[in-house]
């Protein structure tokens, strides 16, 4: 088809990953000159997605990349605005695929990039240039301002990015806290000069969107943290995440304040805590800092335990610790657990049964529904509202957030008075255009399914074996194995079963016997009157007619392996 001569330069927006879900943000800007297929290609994070109940053995979730095959010399850079595992996390597992292209980051999250880099010793060493606040670079057609942002990790900064047809801002994650502690808020006067040099379209984080009010203050945090300092009996344990440094700075504070000693163990924790200090970020007196094997040391009330394990992780301390499995440390009636984290949604369950467990072992838990031990890193309603207030832009598109939080964040941008057609709420692998007039979604999306790493293996685990893992979880594996004559077609002797998940083999004799007079029956049914056998239709009637009778049997349905050994 000829192209329009009225065709224009436009902006193409492309997310492959982070909206419609938690995790594994990655966001493309590419610039298409006039009467281009494609352009020059802006990357914005490149974040995992850690497995959920629905993907069993899964380590992680990454961005689908297949957009940008044979695009790879049209990437300018890759921009990261922090450090948290959902934006950074995914770079040794697309960086090679993507040929290396130049990575800018502020100091603290180019130092926790290049930490984990070590982990892939196959990898060439990553091309990261540190970017302060006020840096300014240019990419290509894009030119990039960083701004100091207020999360829950240091080093978040927002993009003002000025691009040939205006002005865009990435708010990144973000609140407005007034009275952060260990950080400096978010830079309001700078954020409101960029809001008035015009913005053309805001991206901004929903993840907080459905939450009425204001996010509560580190400050406060602290205040409530301080409340159980002061009345612990015994030990405290605090679990957190790795990358809360402000949280882990506060735990250390209020342990020196009344006279703890602190053990710190996960491999997370201590990798972020030791790059923070080394960027002196975290600020530690070497005399607080002990051994956790040396625990037995020091009174009870004297320790403070600073762990992982917050969302219930099975390989995190804390479960450890609640499994009776950690070497030194074992739960006592007047230890108190700090839960100082909101419960990522999907991990309700898995947090609810290790709290169970602490409680059985007398252990005290608080945790953020009984008190303000935690505020979340993002906006909610009334911080959305302020945010498009001093933007004011042209278009809008919220980003980060399940659809739920995007679409309450599209509601906010419209009482704010942005019409609905200069809102872009979109999911994965949409491909939004705007120029300075007008903003539109393609019919067409580009690749954005899961793309699953698995031990060693990436993208090796698609929907069909994820599928199979979730029909052994639910129903379980009956193997069924028939020595069958290459002459006759016979079976010879009796079929031997082996159940995993499915049933108690002592237990079920009857439904075993019936089981196996069933698989002769199909065999000899299948064997043609002169003997000959199709073997691969043989397995194929034993694997769908057993299947059909065990769950006319057991209103179950396992997954039924037929094994045909031909003697």
């Amino acid at each position: 088809m000829a192209k329009s001569k009225k065709q224009r330069s436009f902006l193409r927006i492309i997310p492959l990953g982070g909206l419609g879900e938690v995790g594994k943000n990655m966001l493309l800007l590419e610039w298409v000159e006039r009467f281009a297929t494609s352009g020059k290609i802006l990357i914005i994070d490149m974040g995992l997605q850690f497995p959920g109940e629905d993907t069993p053995g899964i380590d992680f979730i990454i961005p689908n990349i297949k957009y940008l095959e044979r695009k790879e010399k049209n990437i300018v850079g890759v921009i990261f605005t922090h450090g948290h595992y959902d934006h950074i996390g995914a770079i040794p597992y697309l960086i090679e695929k993507l040929k290396y292209p130049k990575l800018f980051a502020a100091p603290l999250t180019a130092g926790i990039i290049a930490k984990r880099q070590e982990e892939f010793p196959h990898l060439k060493k990553l091309d990261i240039k540190k970017i302060e606040p006020g840096g300014r670079i240019k990419l290509g057609p894009f030119k990039i301002e960083f701004i100091k942002m207020t999360h829950n990790i240091p080093d978040t900064f927002g993009l003002f990015i000025l691009t040939p047809i205006g002005n865009l801002f990435h708010t990144a994650d973000f609140k407005f806290d007034l009275t952060p502690l260990y950080d400096a808020p978010s830079n309001i006067n700078k954020l409101k000069e960029f809001g008035e040099r015009k913005i053309l379209m805001l991206f901004s984080d929903s993840t907080g969107a459905e939450n009425p009010g204001h996010s509560i203050s580190e400050k406060n945090i602290q205040e409530n943290l301080e409340e159980i300092f002061k009345k612990a009996p015994g030990r405290i344990i605090a679990a957190t995440f790795a990358s809360l440094i402000n949280r882990v700075q506060q735990i250390i504070y209020l342990s020196e304040k009344y006279g703890r000693k602190v053990a710190i163990d996960g491999y997370t924790m201590k990798t972020n805590i030791d790059i923070s200090r080394a960027l002196n970020y975290l600020k530690i007196a070497e005399k607080t800092l002990i051994n956790p094997k040396n625990i037995s040391s020091f009174a009870d009330k004297k320790i403070t335990v600073l762990c992982t394990g917050a969302q219930g992780e099975e390989r995190a301390i804390l479960m450890k610790i609640a499994n009776k499995r950690h070497p030194y440390i074992k739960l006592k009636k007047d230890d108190s657990v700090i839960f100082s984290s909101s419960v990522i949604p999907g991990n309700e369950r898995t947090v609810q049964i290790l709290k169970d467990n602490l409680l059985r072992q007398g252990a005290k838990v608080f945790h953020y529904k009984m008190m303000d031990i935690h505020a979340g890193g993002h906006a909610q309603k009334e911080e959305l509202k302020k945010m498009l207030e001093i933007m004011r832009p042209k278009f809008f598109m919220p980003v980060h957030g399940q659809y739920s939080m995007l679409a309450s964040h599209s509601e906010i941008a419209g009482e704010y008075g942005l019409e609905e057609k200069n809102i872009a709420l979109a999911e994965n692998g949409d491909i939004i255009r705007i120029n300075s007039k007008k903003l539109s979604i393609e019919k067409r999306v580009v690749p954005s399914n899961y793309v699953m790493v698995d031990g060693l293996g990436v993208g090796d685990v698609g929907e069909i074996v994820l599928r199979d893992r979730q029909a052994m979880a639910k129903d379980g594996m009956f193997v069924i194995i028939a020595v069958i004559d290459r002459q006759t077609g016979k079976v010879k002797g009796n079929p031997d079963i082996i159940s995993r998940g499915f049933i108690y083999l002592r237990e079920s004799k009857q439904l075993l016997s019936e089981t196996r007079k069933k698989v002769i029956e199909i065999v000899e049914q299948t064997t043609s009157s002169n003997g000959t056998v199709n073997w691969i239709y043989i397995k194929d009637q034993i694997r769908n007619k057993i299947g059909e009778f065990l769950f006319q049997k057991t209103q179950r349905r396992p997954m039924v392996l037929p094994v045909v050994i031909k003697v």
